[in-house]
């Protein structure tokens, strides 16, 4: 029984090596020419990048206010990210907008005819001015002295008056006041000390005959005596200091109004001295010019503005409205918003420091793309919209599409090495991937494409490596040769020399893919 399972088990194990024999074609095996798909690949690796990244610094300095994100945070367009302290700018934008409207304001007065009122104003300035200088060169009349005299006295009895006050008030009291005074000092000393003897007693004094509630309102009395008595005292002694040295609030007021009336006097005595001399020549030319000046603005009214002030005023404004739209941008650059939406991958600022340089970086996540270095030998297998299938380190059985979107104009030499590449940037496709910056890849490149074209097995072809010919050899022995086209990892597009239906014979098992040429076939990695 036991022979007989073995038997089954080797002829199974040759069917199976027989099967997989015929399944793949093998020296001396017969394959034919068929019409077919071919397209040729080539593989490279890189890693992810944004192609959209930014380093945001503010386009002023300040103190850092508010720092509204952190990293790792999404951000929309126009979000504020960080703000500087804006107390003084917020300032400088009011005081810029107050200017305008002054300006403005200005220049509506300028433009706007003068009104009923501001003529008669300038008029009545233009009659005062002309009455003053009027009087100026006529002289002082007999009237004018007369009431300059007046004045004169009147301020000469006013001192006079401020005199005697304080002469009231200095004088020396008499001999029998001063003594009165001293015996009521005498009496209130004595009232005094008796008050504060007696309230001490009470301090001090302990009986089981007097409760504490009469202990109590004694104290209160006694303390209530001694303050009043020391009262009487300080009333005595202001007394007594008046009498013999007088109320020095009372003689100080009365020296100021002595001061003030000799101040008056002199005053009277200059204006009567100006009366009776007349005019001089410095005040008629003052009054000359302020008739001047009033006339001045009288024709300015009746005028109205000329075309130059209302220039001058117009700049004036363009000038403040400019001012306020750097003070409101002053104030706008204070915040620093996003560009675009995107993740923040830093934050170098901390609340209360001084903002420099780059403060907060990101970038758009839907910008992501695949940057290969490419060597400069197999640039030209690289064309634009190039279709592309990329896997992931982190994701080896994930598969993405991508597309060739942009080829670096200019190469990048390696340090050392002194090979040469060029950045080529594929677009990734659609994926649910959680793709970062940074990560590597694989890429596989489409380099080729032809659809219904002549197929042979790779491994029928037969290289003249000297010659540079291919030959292959039909099913009768005989020995034909071919052009070669596009290949894969399979099989090789023939040009000419057979045709479809075609039966070969494989004679060698040498590889074509090692000296074949066309795409595919340089060091790029060619399939």
């Amino acid at each position: 029984m036991g022979a007989l399972v073995l038997l089954v088990a080797l002829f199974l194990l040759w069917q199976g090596q027989r099967s997989a024999a015929a399944q793949a074609p093998q020296t001396g095996d017969i394959v034919t020419a068929f019409v077919g798909d071919l397209s040729a690949s080539a593989t490279a690796s890189g890693s992810i990048q944004a192609e959209q990244t930014a380093e945001l610094a503010l386009l002023r300095g300040g103190t850092v206010a508010e720092i509204y994100i952190a990293v790792g945070d999404a951000v929309n367009v126009g979000d504020p990210l960080l703000q500087l302290e804006t107390a003084a700018l917020e300032r400088d934008v009011a005081n810029a907008a107050q200017a305008v409207v002054i300006q403005e304001t200005n220049l509506a007065t300028l433009r706007e005819p003068a009104t009923v009122a501001d003529l008669a104003a300038a008029e009545a300035n233009v009659a005062s001015a002309q009455a003053s200088l009027a009087d100026l060169r006529d002289g002082p009349d007999a009237y004018d002295i007369a009431a300059a005299e007046a004045d004169v006295r009147a301020a000469q009895a006013d001192l006079n008056a401020a005199y005697a006050r304080l002469s009231d008030l200095t004088d020396t009291a008499g001999a029998d006041e001063v003594a009165a005074a001293q015996i009521e000092l005498a009496l209130a000393q004595t009232a005094a000390t008796q008050a504060a003897e007696q309230h001490s007693t009470v301090l001090v004094t302990e009986s089981e005959y007097i409760s504490e509630d009469q202990l109590a309102e004694m104290e209160l009395s006694a303390r209530t005596a001694a303050l009043q008595a020391n009262a009487e005292l300080q009333a005595a002694q202001e007394t007594l200091d008046a009498l013999l040295n007088g109320d020095p609030n009372s003689i100080a007021a009365a020296q100021a109004s002595v001061s003030l009336a000799a101040a008056s006097l002199k005053t009277a005595e200059l204006r009567l001295q100006q009366v009776q001399e007349g005019a001089s020549a410095a005040q008629i030319a003052q009054a000359e010019a302020t008739l001047a000046s009033a006339e001045a603005s009288l024709d300015q009214l009746v005028r109205g503005a000329s075309d130059k002030q209302i220039a001058i005023a117009e700049a004036q404004l363009v000038q403040a409205q400019n001012n306020l739209a750097r003070a409101e941008q002053n104030l706008a650059n204070a915040t620093l918003t996003a560009p675009y939406a995107g993740v923040v991958t830093a934050v170098n600022a901390s609340i209360g420091e001084q903002a420099s340089g780059t403060v907060v970086e990101l970038f758009n996540p839907d910008s992501l793309e695949l940057v290969l270095d490419v060597d400069e030998v197999d640039i030209s297998s690289i064309i634009l919209g190039q279709e592309a299938v990329i896997t992931l380190e982190t994701w080896p059985d994930e598969q993405v599409a991508a597309t060739v979107v942009s080829i670096a104009p200019r190469n990048t030499a390696s340090q050392g090495s002194g090979l040469v590449t060029y950045a080529v940037y594929l677009a990734l496709g659609e994926t649910e991937l959680p793709i970062r910056v940074g990560m590597t890849a694989n890429a596989n490149l489409i380099t080729a494409q032809r659809n219904n074209v002549l197929l042979v097995p790779n491994r029928a072809i037969t290289p003249d490596r000297n010659a540079g010919k291919y030959y292959v050899t039909r099913a009768d022995g005989e020995v034909v040769e071919v052009t070669i086209g596009l290949r894969d990892a399979a099989n090789t597009q023939i040009t000419s020399g057979l045709a479809e239906g075609d039966e070969l014979i494989i004679e060698t098992s040498q590889p074509v893919e090692g000296f074949l040429p066309g795409p595919g076939g340089g060091p790029f990695g060619g399939n």
